[in-house]
């Protein structure tokens, strides 16, 4: 058996992958692109890959291919009629980075809620030196406890913070932009509901026909001007010029972004502009990376290999 890692790189260079070698040949490319693809998997049985898109174009080379696994729950990439006609298998991987998105949810509203980065920057500038009391107040912070908290995609992750904010002591509504029935022992309600009455909005939606665009102009006007807002579900699910704006306009107090529409970070996303940490805080896609999370992934699909070729 031969198995290709088209860019192995997205996964990271501190991951064990020595699993795999026992299974066959491994080769692994750290990226590729698409008109390098067709030649780097002519001989290929399985193909592991992230981004790379999965098409007739870019696999009609491969004649001995018969699974690819994509190191991700995400399967846009992935021309799944072409594969059926193919009669090649694909697999995906869910639930394997629940525990690191929950805790990346919290670490950017912490660094957001408790303006982390003004204080540290306060205490290394040495202004903290020989001050004239024990304590600082000049950027205030609120508890979590007693506030509304609103969660969007009541999925895996969605409940996963739902049920920790509570344990903060948060009153945790939650709205589902599909309008699957009400979850067990979670109050959901309507979208402007939850808008009108969080203190924290928090995003654990998939990209849909019904989430895409959904964090606009008109929803952030509806927000507490106090409200933070966060996402972590996908990019195109926030209009990022209207959350520049209402970030500007004092619409509402912040926002932590871990996805964007175009990743890497184009240089036009009027997001670039905005500078003050208080306000805002990126990180470069990255919630789902906890190196057990990487770790856990990548064991589940050496299993898929095996299931799949019964070894």
């Amino acid at each position: 058996m031969k198995i290709v890692f088209l860019d192995a790189k997205t996964i990271g260079e501190d991951i064990d992958l020595s699993a795999y070698d026992a299974l066959g040949e491994v080769v692994k490319y750290g990226f590729s692109t698409s008109e390098e693809v067709p030649e780097r998997v002519k001989d290929a049985d399985v193909l592991v890959i992230n981004k790379i898109e999965i098409n007739e174009q870019t696999i009609g080379t491969a004649k001995n291919l018969k699974l690819v696994c994509v190191t991700a729950t995400g399967t846009n990439n992935l021309d799944k009629e072409y594969l059926e006609k193919r009669g090649i298998a694909w697999r995906n991987v869910a639930g394997y980075s629940t525990e690191s998105v929950t805790q990346h949810t919290f670490a950017l509203l912490f660094y957001l809620l408790e303006k982390m980065r003004y204080y540290d920057e306060y205490v290394k500038t040495e202004k903290y030196v020989n001050d004239t009391i024990f304590t600082h107040f000049a950027e205030h912070f609120n508890e979590i406890s007693g506030k509304t908290w609103g969660i969007i995609g009541l999925g895996t992750i969605g409940r996963r913070v739902a049920d920790i904010a509570k344990a903060f002591g948060a009153h945790v509504i939650y709205y589902s932009a599909s309008g699957r029935s009400a979850q067990e022992g979670y109050e959901q309600v309507d979208f402007d509901t939850l808008l009108s009455k969080s203190d924290i909005v928090s995003v654990h939606a998939p990209l849909n026909e019904y989430t895409k665009d959904l964090m606009n102009k008109e929803a952030f006007a509806k927000m507490k001007k106090t409200a933070i807002f966060l996402n972590l579900g996908r990019g195109p699910i926030v209009v990022e010029q209207d959350l520049c704006e209402a970030l500007e306009n004092g619409e509402i107090v912040a926002a932590g972004l871990d996805v964007l529409c175009e990743e890497p970070m184009s240089e036009t996303n009027p997001l670039v502009k905005i500078k003050d940490s208080r306000k805002l805080i990126i990180t470069p896609h990255i919630a789902w990376a906890s190196v057990e999370a990487r770790t856990r992934l990548m064991q589940i699909i050496v299993g898929q290999i095996k299931e799949f070729f019964a070894l």
